[in-house]
């Protein structure tokens, strides 16, 4: 005697009760004639064979694209490690010309002071030129400038005829590179009235 009273757990039934209730239904109604069923072993192994000759394919092509991807992640890791160790050798170039003139100066004897100074002065412009290309850049903001705490730093603050928190004096320039802060210039700000 079948149950036909409403279970509400098989108003939506998943698909392995969908699945268990056909062969159930299959195996109380066989109605298969003995050459339909000769034959349908034989489709199904093919259709097995096919199935797992595809899975054998995705597999190989699953293990070919993981490698290919191990492959970039270690060329980039071997590119980046070699930017990191080389990424000062174009500043260090632009500062060799400074270190000559300095071991020109030193070994170079002169009592005229003013050569001396003069050459100090042009060493000082190489290495200015040479910060320049390594897009390093001074700080060096003019009295009256709005104190910015990112970029300045205050020693003190003085009584001055000024705006409060403006800068009075630099002690002492700082230096940015690429918009990163290096060293903050060291100034004096006004006080407030």
């Amino acid at each position: 005697m079948e149950n036909t009273q409403e279970n509400p757990t098989s108003q939506n039934p998943t698909p392995a009760e969908e699945a268990a209730r056909q062969a159930a239904e299959a195996a109380a109604h066989p109605e298969v004639s003995p050459a339909e069923g000769a034959a349908e072993p034989a489709g199904v192994e093919a259709a097995l064979a096919e199935a797992q000759a595809k899975i054998a394919d995705l597999q190989e092509s699953f293990l070919r694209a993981k490698a290919e991807t191990e492959n970039v992640r270690r060329r980039a890791q071997e590119d980046v490690a070699k930017a990191h160790k080389f990424a000062i050798e174009s500043f260090a170039e632009h500062l060799l010309p400074v270190v000559d003139s300095l071991e020109a100066a030193v070994a170079h004897s002169s009592d005229d002071l003013q050569k001396v100074r003069e050459g100090v002065e042009l060493t000082l412009r190489q290495l200015n030129g040479a910060l320049e290309k390594g897009r390093v850049v001074a700080i060096n903001p003019p009295a009256g400038e709005k104190f910015d705490p990112h970029r300045h730093q205050a020693i003190s603050m003085v009584p001055a005829e000024q705006e409060p928190n403006t800068i009075v004096s630099v002690l002492q320039k700082g230096f940015v590179i690429a918009d990163r802060v290096l060293r903050p210039a060291l100034v004096t700000v006004a006080q407030p009235k």
